[in-house]
């Protein structure tokens, strides 16, 4: 019955998406699996951390990531928060929890060369499917908005006399972003070949499958992975590699880190910092190549 409350309380209260609500049921429910397959307890509500600690054990010896265990333990960790919350427990047997170590991941942004390729060589088709692709492309490119941002775009969210896109972020954080004149062309494009469709489903949202329906997730990255493979060598080809290319590229050309925090729709600055890295790199290139003292 908590779990239950909890799920809608995520959805309803907290803004969670729908494949972040799932993520948490799932890694719960396997933490409730396991104690009652392994423990003569029966209510999640009298768990100690002893118990949870034989889980994480477990997880280990199976080979489960790290980085996986981690993001189980923070959805159960969260799940008792909510049991507080709503005075089911007074303690949280995950209160003095260390998360395990993980090695610190770095994405690789595509470079400029291969964004000017994919927006100027790589052939598009001229019809519905192939100019909302280039659109969608091109959108989380130059605005750096999520997966899920894109996809819950609604044609009101656009204003073309200030150029500008209303993108509802984590939430239900609002935040505008200017639109680039190439990408107003190509939105114009599509919005022709979007009148064309016979039927449309979902009327109020921008981007649509020919069958009228709202695009999702994995049509989004299938689009975007499907057209990198063209110009790049890259293992990742993802929506999120496109917004980390979008902070990457600003902050190399000088964009200062506020300005790209309130793009990227991010809460606290040290979000934004993750993407400083390739900026760093590209500022010891100049520094070396630049610097009287680097010369010969």
């Amino acid at each position: 019955m908590e779990l239950t409350s909890f799920i809608s309380y995520l959805s309803l209260e907290k803004n969670y998406s729908p494949l972040t609500v799932s993520a948490y049921e799932k890694d719960i429910s396997a933490f409730v699996f396991f104690y009652k397959e392994n423990y003569e307890t029966d209510s999640i509500d009298e768990v100690a951390y002893t118990i949870i600690r034989s889980w994480i054990v477990s997880m280990v010896d199976n080979n489960t990531s790290n980085r996986s265990i981690n993001r189980k333990i923070a959805a159960l960790k969260a799940y008792y928060k909510f049991l507080i919350k709503i005075e089911k427990i007074n303690k949280n047997p995950l209160a003095k929890h260390k998360a395990l170590k993980t090695e610190k991941k770095i994405e690789v942004p595509f470079s400029e060369a291969e964004m000017t390729k994919m927006l100027q060589e790589v052939t598009f088709a001229d019809d519905f499917e192939g100019i909302r692709d280039k659109l969608m492309i091109d959108l989380l490119y130059t605005t750096g908005m999520r997966r899920a941002e894109l996809i819950n775009l609604k044609l009101n969210n656009i204003n073309v006399s200030s150029k500008t896109i209303k993108v509802l972020g984590k939430r239900n954080k609002e935040r505008i972003i200017p639109l680039l004149v190439p990408t107003l062309a190509l939105l114009d494009a599509y919005m022709g070949k979007r009148k064309e469709l016979h039927i449309i489903t979902d009327k109020t949202f921008l981007f649509l499958c020919k069958t009228g329906n709202k695009i999702y997730e994995t049509l989004v990255y299938r689009v975007v992975n499907g057209y990198f493979s063209k110009v790049s060598s890259k293992t990742k080809k993802s929506p999120h590699i496109l917004r980390h290319t979008f902070a990457t590229h600003l902050l190399n050309k000088g964009a200062d880190l506020n300005s790209v925090k309130e793009l990227l729709g991010h809460s606290s600055l040290a979000s934004t910092q993750v993407y400083t890295h390739n900026s760093i790199a590209e500022l010891k290139k100049v520094h070396v190549s630049a610097h009287p003292r680097n010369k010969k």
